[in-house]
């Protein structure tokens, strides 16, 4: 089994930045691909930003350029990071980490095995 946990969300001005963390713990060696995901009230769950075990990456087209995700994997651990800059209202919305055995670099929430709880961001005009 895989647990995930994410931290670092809150409350920000428009043009700030923040950083989220995910701890994966268990069976983490199975992981292969780990992202981030997000949504909005009143809006479907969407992809953010993903990263493998290679350190490939994909995001979202309207993240380009303002979000970086980063991963660190240690023999029990897996560690999973978005440092989000020049955030705008859009932004705001609970961000939610996710992990797969899948082998390539999927943006579907579908192929995502397992999910934490979700943290808040709100990015105020």
């Amino acid at each position: 089994q895989v647990r995930l946990v994410e931290s670092g969300g809150g409350l920000v001005q428009a043009g700030g930045s923040l950083r989220l963390s995910c701890t994966a713990s268990g069976l983490t060696s199975s992981l292969y691909v780990m992202g981030w995901f997000r949504q909005a009230p009143g809006k479907e769950r969407e992809f953010v930003a993903n990263m493998n075990r290679s350190g490939g990456d994909d995001y979202r087209d309207s993240v380009k350029g303002r979000f970086t995700i980063s991963r660190v994997s240690t023999k029990n651990m897996e560690y999973l990071y978005l440092r989000m800059n020049s955030l705008q209202p859009e932004d705001t919305a609970v961000y939610y980490c996710a992990a797969t055995n899948q082998g390539t670099l999927v943006t579907q929430s579908t192929f995502y095995d397992y999910w934490g709880q979700g943290t808040q961001v709100t990015v105020s005009s």
